[in-house]
């Protein structure tokens, strides 16, 4: 998780039983095509408020195991928003889909393939 996403997101998908890994506990802020990189080695999900990674996957072709990006999503929402993501949309994060949450809508994308 990036850390922009919140401790407080962490915590519950521990509590779910999700391996979450947050960026804070890896040292200092390694930027964000190291996130992605080390997202991408470990075969994570990678949770962000952040627009630059999806520059880094559909502009730059980086590799990457999936994105959720949750660029307008107050803190008090994230959980419920990730909740309902992984109840509905598993199947797409598992075939490394960009999924963007803004206004309320929920988009999947498949990047191109490198």
């Amino acid at each position: 998780m990036d850390r922009c996403a919140g401790r407080r997101l962490a915590e519950w998908l521990r509590n779910g039983g999700h391996d979450a890994l947050e960026a804070q506990t890896i040292g200092p802020d390694p930027g964000d095509q190291a996130l992605l990189e080390l997202a991408a080695s470990e075969n994570r999900v990678l949770i962000t408020i952040d627009k630059d990674f999806g520059e880094l996957i559909y502009l730059h072709r980086m590799p990457h195991a999936g994105l959720i990006r949750l660029p307008d999503v107050r803190m008090a929402r994230r959980i419920e928003i990730i909740a309902e993501i992984i109840d509905h949309y598993s199947r797409e994060l598992e075939e490394h889909a960009v999924i963007t949450v803004h206004g309320g809508h929920v988009r999947v994308s498949r990047p191109p393939t490198n």
